[in-house]
């Protein structure tokens, strides 16, 4: 069956293991084409060519409170919208997961008709199904080796599966606020940013930050148009406001949010919006370090 068929049942689509979101849903919420807009940046990177650190998740599935497992991973059009501008802007990214494992994508939110996802699949395919240890990044003590200037979070509900709770992904956000680097996260992206919940007697780095984010009000919604085969696991945003982040929507619009380097974005219909603003955040701070030296 297509994936938009006229098919419009509420019943989740079972894949053999796990269920994906009903044709319903996928009607309403996923679609064949991005709204990718080519954007001409400054050419301050141009000779430097500095790089983003892209940390994907790869776990599949999410068992949620009924047994049943959702099939997930991090969703295409939050990955790959941004980095079709890191790139523009004269940024190479690459790909991380958690122990090397192959990165997992929600396979049937792909926008397949869309030319530029394509092109952009097709460049990464080695690293996606090869992308670099998260570990190794992480035990090596000379980071400096390869210039990052940004951590970047796709999300999906993916990011919700073996990064939040991952001791690698903890020190790399250390990592990553002792260095003062730029984190960028979409979606369910900041939910990672619970790794660093627990610091010992250090206080959470992100208290008192405001976000955007997919909301919790959605996830606890999303089961009754079979987009989840039953009610989450656990709540992220929830874990996030006890800690002291603020998120500022409780509905998607599309809407991205910068606090200090701290940059958030709410859903896929921000991607393209997103990846403007971080590119544009990142140039302008390299702008400034060369004026500054």
């Amino acid at each position: 069956m297509s994936l938009f068929s006229n098919d419009l049942s509420k019943e989740p689509v079972f894949d053999g293991i796990g269920y994906e979101p009903s044709f319903f849903s996928r009607k309403t919420m996923v679609t064949t084409k991005t709204n990718y807009s080519k954007k001409k940046y400054s050419d301050i990177n141009k000779d430097t060519r500095k790089k983003i650190l892209v940390l994907c998740t790869e776990e599949r599935y999410m068992t949620m409170k009924n047994g049943k497992k959702f099939s997930t991973g991090n969703h295409p059009v939050e990955t790959l919208v941004p980095i079709l501008h890191f790139e523009q802007a004269g940024f190479d990214v690459d790909f991380y997961t958690p122990t090397g494992a192959p990165v997992k994508f929600e396979m049937w939110a792909m926008p397949y008709e869309d030319e530029n996802i394509g092109k952009i699949l097709d460049k990464y395919n080695t690293q996606f199904s090869n992308p670099h240890n998260l570990r190794d990044f992480i035990a090596d003590t000379n980071k400096g080796y390869v210039d990052y200037v940004a951590v970047f979070i796709p999300g999906g509900h993916g990011a919700m599966l073996g990064l939040p709770e991952n001791n690698d992904v903890k020190e790399l956000i250390k990592w990553v606020v002792a260095e003062d680097k730029y984190l960028l996260a979409i979606c369910h992206g900041p939910a990672a940013l619970l790794s660093v919940a627990d610091c010992g007697d250090a206080e959470f780095s992100f208290k008192g930050y405001k976000i955007n984010s997919f909301p919790d009000e959605m996830d606890k919604i999303l089961p009754e148009s079979g987009y989840q085969p039953g009610e989450m696991p656990w709540f992220y945003g929830e874990k996030l406001k006890q800690l002291g982040i603020e998120i500022l929507n409780k509905k998607i619009a599309g809407d991205c949010h910068v606090d200090r380097k701290l940059i958030t974005a709410d859903s896929p219909l921000a991607a393209d919006k997103f990846g403007k603003l971080c590119a544009d955040e990142l140039l302008a701070y390299e702008k400034s370090k060369v004026e500054n030296e």
